[in-house]
């Protein structure tokens, strides 16, 4: 980067910093798109996620203002998809709303994400309080490029707090949403501990996991994404964080970043065991060069396979040496022992 690019970003971020109030944008974790005349990775997407830390509002409807204001100051960044916090229309605004307002309040407030949507073209993951034959629920409306809502999904594990004020559990099996990027899934707080949740989601070709939450999750999170080989990307009331497939965080909230980051994750990548392929390791370096990366895991016996470059693709590299992802290879041995114990 040169240094008038630096120091022209600098002063950016320190004008948004100041006169956003509510956000400060670091240097760390809120990264610019690359200029039109680069060229994009095949699978790289850009995530935003809002943290609600110290937003206060008098109504639903100006809480949603305050939150698109903090996405119009950023939306230089073109995110592909968006992650608003677990009924957040609802939080820190100093009234209780009924179960039937807030479901009346929430069919009126998502047509604003809608709109952004529409007008941005993005993804928005925007959680809200739905009903359906005189139930009612913790969801997470799906709303795409087009401004139109893709579905929703309905929080499947519910605290004792929750059942009480009246929610309803929904179905343990989560669906899948298909985006112009790849699969994304949604878990919504309480049911982060239950990986059941995240594993149906990832067999069912999930590859990022949107979690809206209340609290921040902390290392529960990294496991997930660890776990089950997936991005997982939380938006709450505290800290929010982007988790790549390893369970590394790519950006997070904080002092320096309080209410939103917006970082890239690149999907085009695989979860190999290390054994028995790590014999194949020099000659794909020798082949390829700089255009992948092969970053090893020791301790944990595993490798990440990643295309940095526009003209290859990893599941091209994995035919040409004969290597089975962890899932392929996991499955695999999983039908044999089956067929040995009967």
């Amino acid at each position: 980067m040169s240094l008038s690019k630096s120091i022209s970003r600098r002063h950016f971020i320190e004008k948004a910093a100041v006169t956003a109030g509510l956000t400060a944008l670091g240097t760390n974790t809120v990264m610019a798109k690359p200029h039109p005349a680069q060229k994009r990775l095949p699978r790289e997407v850009w995530i935003a996620t809002i943290s609600q830390s110290g937003l206060r509002a008098d109504s639903p409807e100006n809480m949603v203002k305050t939150i698109l204001s903090i996405l119009n100051k950023n939306i230089i960044y073109r995110p592909d998809i968006i992650c608003l916090p677990e009924i957040f229309m609802f939080r820190s605004i100093g009234q209780n709303p009924s179960m039937e307002e807030r479901v009346k309040k929430s069919a009126e407030l998502v047509k604003e994400f809608m709109n952004f949507a529409r007008t941005n073209r993005c993804y928005i993951i925007c959680p809200i309080i739905t009903s359906e034959n005189g139930k009612f629920y913790n969801a997470a409306a799906v709303i795409d490029r087009q401004g139109n809502r893709m579905g929703e999904y309905r929080k499947a594990r519910l605290p004792l707090d929750e059942l009480q004020d009246g929610l309803t559990p929904g179905p343990v099996q989560a669906p899948v949403f298909k985006t112009d990027f790849g699969t994304i899934g949604i878990q919504i707080c309480y049911d982060l501990n239950w990986n059941e949740g995240c594993q149906s989601l990832r067999q069912q070709g999930a590859e990022i996991i949107f979690w809206p939450s209340a609290y921040p999750g902390g290392r529960l999170v990294n496991s997930r994404a660890f776990d089950n080989r997936s991005v997982v990307v939380t938006s709450t009331w505290e800290k929010s964080k982007i988790c790549d497939i390893t369970g590394d965080v790519v950006a997070q909230t904080g002092d320096w970043d309080r209410n939103i980051i917006c970082a890239s994750v690149n999907l085009e990548k695989a979860f190999l065991c290390v054994w028995p392929y790590v014999r194949h390791f020099d000659d794909i370096r020798a082949k390829y060069g700089r255009k992948i990366k092969l970053t090893n895991y020791h301790e944990e016996n595993c490798t990440i396979i990643e295309s940095l470059s526009p003209d290859i693709r990893v599941a091209d590299i994995l035919k040409e040496y004969d290597i089975l992802t962890f899932e392929q290879q996991a499955d695999k041995a999983e039908t044999w022992s089956q067929k040995l114990r009967t």
